[in-house]
């Protein structure tokens, strides 16, 4: 009986032992499914921010699962997207990716901050997986991480454009109130210089930790004594619009610079109206371009959130979804992610005109999507495309 009792034993240990190895094939998929990876902030101040850049995953993956996969490898696998929160903290990003690549074998994972994908990109080559980046932080691919897909177009493309129309427009003296992160630090350290070589003054240069403060009396108010022509202001979009609100009723008469990452149309959800913005400048919202797919992306959005407009983070995470799955099938493979990346503009060219929510012809050597990109102006309470 013993003897029974231990061959039985013996027995189960070693399907145990089989049903782990079944489960953890090499670089990401659990049997035909490819877990896609998301760390950012689903918390906290820029919690909406991170819920915009995970529903264009969430709609992307759904579309393709619906349509039956994708093939790779002789295979058809579907798609999971798995989100963690890391409240906008590199240290959780990183914890974060550690997860998902070694619980969940992600070849992918997004993540929509620079101080994210810095963290990621100590580690990702080693452990195998492409980081999706949501930044415009030039840096990020300048690293030389073989890795990387910059997803956002990069706001070194901004710099000029923006200093020019708000000189001319408003004025030459400005207070700077960047975000105190890595990429508003990064962001002002570019804008300053350009804005002195077009004979502009920066009278006041502090940061607002949007972590913490959720009042800006005291920081508008030391720039306003400054006298400013010109605020630049950014960070989340809700955010952002507080900062702006709180100056217009502080008695600022200016025009705001306004970070790649705040954008009109939903800053006018806390603002109530573009009067807010008048003579600023910032990106253009997604509703307000015409790429081929921007209007279908539009109607499929509100419909299944409740008629909310989407933001450019949700369009370009999106069609970065579509581009990497594109990616693979090229590649043959949802296991090697040096072989994934090298087809990624193969992955782009794949992508019908019915998905392209933006246009991205292309993508770098370094890794950054060449986008169509587009400015508006604020006059007069009314959205107007800049022309450079």
């Amino acid at each position: 009986m013993k003897k029974i009792m231990m061959f039985s034993l013996l027995g189960v240990l070693l399907l145990g032992l089989i049903g782990c190895s079944s489960n953890n094939t090499a670089g990401g998929s659990n049997g035909d499914t490819v877990t896609i990876g998301f760390t950012g902030p689903l918390s906290g101040a820029a919690a909406y921010y991170g819920e915009r850049t995970l529903q264009g995953l969430e709609m992307a993956a759904e579309e393709i699962n619906e349509a039956g996969g994708f093939e790779a490898d002789g295979k058809t696998y579907k798609l999971e997207i798995k989100a963690l929160d890391d409240k906008y903290l590199p240290n959780e990003a990183a914890a974060n990716a550690k997860r998902l690549v070694q619980e969940d074998k992600a070849p992918i994972i997004f993540t929509p901050h620079s101080g994210g994908v810095q963290a990621l990109q100590v580690f990702n080559e080693r452990d195998k997986f492409i980081i999706g980046a949501y930044t415009s932080e030039p840096g990020v691919v300048e690293s030389g991480n073989e890795l990387t897909v910059q997803v956002a177009p990069q706001y070194s493309g901004y710099i000029e454009p923006f200093t020019t129309y708000s000189i001319e427009t408003s004025g030459k003296k400005l207070a700077m109130l960047p975000p105190a992160t890595e990429y508003g630090k990064d962001w002002a350290e570019s804008l300053q210089p350009e804005w002195e070589k077009q004979g502009g003054e920066v009278v006041y240069h502090s940061a607002i930790d949007f972590a913490k403060d959720t009042d800006f009396f005291t920081i508008i108010t030391n720039a306003l004594k400054k006298k400013p022509d010109v605020m630049f202001i950014g960070g989340a979009s809700e955010a952002t619009a507080k900062v702006a609100k709180q100056a217009r009723e502080l008695g600022f008469k200016g025009g705001f610079i306004v970070m790649d990452q705040a954008k009109f149309d939903q800053m006018k959800t806390i603002t109530g109206s573009y009067d807010t913005f008048n003579n600023s400048i910032g990106v253009t919202p997604l509703i307000y371009s015409d790429f081929p797919g921007t209007d279908g992306f539009l109607e499929k959005y509100r419909d299944k959130y409740d008629g909310v407009d989407p933001s450019s983070e949700s369009g370009l995470d999106y069609i970065a979804l579509y581009a990497l799955v594109g990616a693979m099938e090229a590649a043959g493979t949802v296991d090697d992610v040096e072989k994934i990346r090298s087809h990624v503009q193969d992955g782009l060219d794949s992508i019908p005109d019915e998905k392209k929510v933006y246009s991205i012809p292309s993508i770098t050597k370094e890794g950054s999507f060449e986008i169509d990109r587009r400015l508006t102006i604020i006059e007069d309470g009314e959205v107007k495309e800049y022309k450079e």
